[in-house]
């Protein structure tokens, strides 16, 4: 499914003309070898330019033959590489295997332009029949440039007033010997249904947060576990020369676009159309980011989600989108030399927009005044996981997977979500608007078979629910209230009741409420009358919800009630006070 998706959409770029053809790929280059016909190096060109911030020099993007997959082992690319390869230097002091690499380069363009009739085969043929690693620093082209042609970055050929690789003869050599038959056994691709030998290593993948900088395998067998049959390598699943140039092609293609790759955890995730209009991945990005997005405003993001969410096209920026077209999702994860699928998820358009649109109304929240988005994008989610004091802020792997799995489905959350969520509460005795909207979203989604699922989704509000009766809510609740009475008995204190008492009374209210009531009366009599009346009026009314005794303890879900409880009344008395603030002004 995932192959066929990206050889699909690698076929829809070529017809638009936005990516290479078989056999051809975009690689990014540094500096040119400029060769006369007898292939002397006449001079260095340097073909990198600004970058957008203009002063960052970034290599030129060229369309050269495909690159090959590398190993341990010795591979040359075609008419472009290192020095490595194509001087026989480095600087890394490993001079036999950099002789060993420009004998394999050496001995591929030989093989590939012997019979092409081009005066730009023949002198790149000559170049590497009279280039001498040894006498490399008596040339006045190279002893100038040398510590930039060493440094590790892609080198070509120029010839003529133009590159190498442009001309008709060359590229033709190598398109055919690309395109030639292999040896082997012929089997059917499991991708194209074609006769075909099948591909045994496949290009690598490259630009995946934290995998190999050269690039790893997203199909790999390489161990005789992995194997049945007697097959070797890729053979296991058999895939056509074209359609593993295709899939990787596309993800390469994909990849490289850092407008449309988010990274969540270390899970690297990449989203396109079916149709390739970037117009989609262009509103999945700015309804992904939580409308924080500078070129789309809060209004024109709510239009879009319910326009589309409701089945109808959207005019986003002159461009048409179509609730019906098909969209793909796929996370992937650094594995040593491979890559490991996080998910990958298809539906349509629309439905994902629902299903987005219906996540941001469960974690919609009142705001605490310390968050600036109007909806909470996933990252800052993630974020209130973490101790933000550690280390490695980074998310648990499997649950920033399984959260957008979550957001993309319309599914269940996680367990580990609300876990990770109520144990950071119980170390920090910080309750956000992120923390409290994963609470109320777990609560919304997560309790459809619990008996009192009624009343929790009373209290899974946007803001309080002052009717409401439900114990663990109310007791979060009149805790707000406590705290509010010691803090206006003692202006400025450092420490309340929820650093000391907050977990006991959200996990065993029986334990510690009586001794709070208790304290509560001690903090009333600092008050002057007005004040202790009305506070005490506010007590008065929680305590008559709650009967005569106070639970023992509180389940999971029952904790969460009594955090959104907590977080709710804690949010209109600083509300209250904004306003009362503002009447006396």
């Amino acid at each position: 499914m995932i192959l066929q998706a990206l050889v699909d959409y690698y076929e829809e770029l070529a017809a638009q003309g936005k990516i290479a053809r078989p056999g051809w790929a975009k690689v990014k280059v540094s500096w040119a070898l400029e060769i006369d016909e007898n292939g002397t190096l006449l001079d260095v060109l340097p073909l990198r330019r600004p970058g957008e911030d203009g002063k960052k020099m970034l290599p030129r993007e060229m369309e050269l033959p495909a690159p090959v997959k590398r190993t341990v082992g010795i591979f040359p690319n075609f008419l472009w590489d290192t020095s490595t390869y194509f001087l026989g230097l480095d600087n890394k002091g490993k001079e036999k295997r950099a002789a060993d690499c420009f004998e394999a380069a050496k001995a591929l363009h030989q093989k590939l332009l012997s019979s092409a009739n081009s005066p730009a085969a023949k002198a790149v043929v000559a170049f590497f029949e009279n280039w001498n690693p040894r006498n490399a620093d008596a040339i006045p082209a190279f002893a100038a440039h040398k510590k930039d042609l060493l440094a590790g970055d892609n080198l070509c050929f120029f010839y003529g007033g133009s590159f190498v690789a442009e001309d008709a003869a060359v590229r033709s050599a190598w398109q055919n010997a690309y395109e030639s038959a292999a040896d082997g056994e012929t089997t059917y691709c499991l991708i194209t249904g074609q006769e075909t030998v099948p591909e045994l290593v496949h290009p690598a993948i490259k630009n995946v947060r934290d995998a190999q900088s050269s690039g790893a395998a997203l199909v790999s067998f390489n161990a005789p576990a992995f194997c049945s049959y007697g097959k070797e390598q890729n053979a296991n699943a058999p895939v056509s020369k074209y359609a593993a140039f295709a899939y990787t092609s596309a993800l390469n293609y994909l990849l490289a676009d850092r407008q449309h790759v988010k990274v969540i955890g270390n899970t690297t995730v990449v989203y396109w159309a079916k149709n390739a209009e970037e117009q989609y991945q262009d509103a999945f990005a700015a309804l992904f980011d939580g409308t924080d997005n500078e070129h789309v405003s809060d209004t024109d993001l709510d239009a879009l989600m319910t326009s589309v969410a409701e089945g109808k096209p959207y005019n986003f920026d002159g461009f048409l989108l179509m609730p019906d077209n098909d969209f793909y999702i796929l996370g992937l994860s650094p594995n040593a030399a491979r890559l490991s699928v996080r998910f990958f998820y298809r539906s349509r358009f629309g439905e994902i927009v629902r299903n987005l649109k219906r996540h941001y109304e469960d974690i919609q929240i009142v705001s605490d005044h310390r968050s600036k988005w109007n909806a909470i994008p996933l990252w800052a989610l993630l974020r209130e996981t973490v101790n933000q004091k550690a280390s490695d802020k980074s998310p648990l792997p499997q649950l920033a997977g399984d959260v957008m799995k979550s957001m993309l489905s319309g599914g269940r959350y996680p367990e580990t979500l609300m876990n990770q969520t109520m144990l950071r509460i119980r170390a920090e005795h910080d309750i956000t608007r992120g923390k409290a909207g994963i609470i109320k979203a777990y609560l919304i989604r997560n309790t459809e078979n619990l008996p009192e699922r009624e009343s929790i989704m009373e209290v899974s509000q946007v803001s309080l629910n002052a009717e409401s009766s439900y114990t663990p809510y109310v007791l979060g609740r009149l805790f707000a209230v406590l705290e509010g009475v010691q803090q206006a008995a003692n202006p400025g204190i450092n420490a309340t009741i929820k650093d000391r008492f907050f977990n006991s009374a959200c996990a065993t209210p029986a334990a510690v409420f009586p001794i709070l009531l208790k304290l509560s009366n001690s903090h009333l009599k600092k008050l002057d009358t007005g004040k202790a009346v009305w506070w005490s009026r506010q007590i008065g009314e929680l305590t008559d919800r709650l009967g005569d005794s106070f639970p023992a303890h509180h389940s999971l879900q029952e904790q969460g009630s009594f955090v959104l409880g907590y977080y709710h009344q804690t949010q209109k008395r600083f509300e209250k006070k904004t306003n009362t603030d503002k009447e006396a002004e």
